[in-house]
């Protein structure tokens, strides 16, 4: 993973690129010695020698690839470039056995079988040459099977770095979220509002984040953005406004405040899982997309542990000063380090160098075709309508979006509950209170252990064993686990008594926490495995639907817990879980006519 190949594809790099117009930070296209593969001039007569090498062995930037490929890969001649195949297709047309056009395939048979053969092609070096559209288009394509360029070919080190900077960067978003609970109080005393208003700090920011996806998850699919300018452009924002956030002294300023920190915060919590996407291939992406949705999950619950102490020894503000302390240095790692992962941009941006430097206007991109005519505008307000269109149309849809809000409005209504049990109960502080919430880290760490094994000794070897099967065939631990936020609810809501020792109302709470992760595994699999073409504008729209309901939770809950008490509370709250086992074993069921009868599932 050579340090300088990752500052120049990371934000400073680009940037710095741009200021010096390309001088800095030079890419192999624009090397001095350079040679324009033949296949990619507009008139091959007048192309350049084929003897002389792509790039002339020895040079630091040929070494540094060679690294990064992970084994020495043989110098690429262009005599050993094949001319444009002889096939022409339509810029529309079928280009599935392109390699770097795998990604765009539904999560099928194929899908699979395409990216088996590719990863043994990677082991071997093998040239690629571009498609030729029938109207003499070139479709620019990677240079050879293991070109480090392609995200599906770093090395192990380098996808688990960025893995990871995005996983710690979600991780910040959301447990920026509740560490607010922590100075509600104080917040209270200070500015002289009830309870009520008091709780808008934490539900306007969980409406933000609800909101801000349903437009950056749409400008990271469009190539001229790709994943990096949404991340570093909202996350610098973040950082920004959490200074006036912790300095402000009125609490309307507050508010707006923190549901714009929520907002600008937003892009991970959707796009995350893609740039997964964009790293993994189909059979271990699941392992990938688990860690990221555990930083999610378990996040909030951390929120109130990291202000419990701090904001009681010095002021309420201290939880928003937390906020710059946790972002800015992770932003910093975002600015010299988070390479750009999405293959059509990388392909995008490397067009656009060939094009230079052989002169043929006519190297392009499939996604330059396929967007021919089209404005930024449409497509992101298709992003945002298709979503909704699918949600009223697709019954299989609704119900994941109605069943995991209610799920995540559940875990939000947890910090109004845990107020009105452990302190008056059992005569809790503040920090203690924050503690409580610890029980949820682990239920995550048991989910984790149990759907870990599960991909690993049944998912993994049947899939290689029998290729991937239906969808809903992905949704079997969920029938067992749909039983689990019907259950802890019950025993919390029930066992919150004096009488009764804390800890027992703390085991619900991690059964709870424990079988609603394996739930969302699930349907995170179970959605993009059935609508693989709308799966970034699925998810944008699946998390508005969860932070609307938990933006409602955590104003209507405490009137409710109180109205009603904590055990009838909960009862309410897993009689409507109960809806939930229902319509999963209805989906496990009857999820492939539903999807027969659907015009967008695959």
């Amino acid at each position: 993973m050579p340090l300088l190949d990752l500052v120049r594809d990371a934000p400073f790099g680009q940037l710095i690129r741009y200021v010096t117009k390309d001088r800095m930070f030079p890419y192999l296209e624009e090397q001095s010695d350079f040679q324009c593969p033949h296949s990619y001039f507009q008139d091959e007569k007048r192309a350049p020698s084929p003897q002389i090498p792509l790039s002339t062995p020895g040079t630091e930037y040929e070494k540094q690839d060679r690294e990064l490929a992970g084994q020495n890969a043989p110098n690429l001649a262009d005599s050993d470039i094949e001319g444009p195949r002889e096939e022409t297709v339509e810029p529309s047309g079928d280009l599935e056995k392109q390699s770097s056009k795998v990604e765009t395939l539904p999560y099928t048979n194929e899908r699979l079988a395409a990216d088996e053969a590719l990863a043994v092609e990677r082991t071997q070096s093998r040239p690629i040459a571009p498609t030729k559209t029938a109207d003499g288009e070139i479709l620019v394509d990677w240079y050879t099977t293991d070109d480090p360029a392609n995200p599906q070919n770093w090395s192990q080190a380098k996808k688990a770095w960025t893995a990871l900077l995005i996983d710690v960067y979600t991780f910040v978003v959301y447990a920026s979220s509740s560490i607010y609970v922590s100075s509600e109080l104080l917040v209270m005393e200070r500015f002289g509002v009830g309870d009520f208003k008091a709780a808008l700090g934490l539900a306007l920011y969980v409406l933000g984040y609800g909101l801000g996806p349903l437009i950056f998850a749409p400008l990271s699919e469009v190539p001229t953005f790709g994943r990096n300018i949404p991340y570093i452009s909202t996350f610098a924002l973040f950082v920004i406004l959490a200074v006036p956030t912790s300095l402000v002294d009125n609490l309307g300023g507050l508010l707006v405040l923190r549901f714009l920190l929520g907002f600008f915060g937003s892009p991970c919590l959707a796009n995350g899982g893609a740039s997964m996407g964009d790293m993994y291939s189909l059979l271990y992406l699941p392992y990938s997309v688990a860690c990221w949705v555990s930083f999610s999950f378990a996040a909030p619950a951390l929120g109130p542990l990291l202000s419990g102490f701090a904001v009681y020894a010095e002021n309420w503000r201290w939880s928003q000063w937390e906020i710059l302390w946790m972002s800015g240095p992770i932003f910093i790692l975002f600015l010299f380090f988070l390479p750009e992962t999405h293959p059509s941009t990388i392909l995008l941006r490397r067009a656009e160098r060939l094009r230079k430097v052989s002169g043929n206007p006519k190297i392009l991109t499939k996604t330059e075709i396929d967007r021919r005519g089209l404005t930024l505008g449409a497509v992101v307000l298709d992003a945002i309508i298709k979503p909704i269109e699918i949600t009223l149309k697709d019954p299989a849809i609704a119900f994941v979006n109605v069943y995991t809000a209610l799920t995540y409005g559940i875990y939000y209504s947890f910090f109004e509950a845990f107020a009105l049990v452990y302190p008056p109960m059992y005569g809790f502080n503040v920090g203690e209170t924050a503690i409580v919430f610890t029980c949820i880290i682990v239920g995550c760490v048991i989910a984790m252990a149990i759907y870990f094994s599960y991909l690993n000794w049944v998912v993994v070897p049947d899939v290689i064993k029998n290729g991937l099967r239906a969808q809903e065939w992905r949704l079997r631990p969920a029938l067992i686990a749909c039983v689990g936020p019907v259950a802890g609810l019950f025993i919390f809501g029930w066992t919150a008594n004096p009488d009764i020792h804390w800890i027992v109302s703390v085991i619900g709470i991690t059964i709870y926490a424990c079988s609603v992760y394996i739930i969302l595994q699930c349907i995170f699999t179970y959605v993009p495995m059935s609508y693989p073409q709308y799966a970034a504008s699925l998810f944008a729209g699946n998390d508005f639907c969860r932070s609307l309901f938990a933006f409602g939770a955590v104003l209507f809950s405490r009137p409710m817990y109180i109205d009603l008490g904590i055990g009838k509370g909960c009862s309410l709250l897993a009689g409507l879980s109960v809806m939930g086992i229902i319509g999963m074993w209805v989906l496990y069921y009857y999820g492939a006519q539903l999807r027969a009868r659907s015009k967008f599932a695959i």
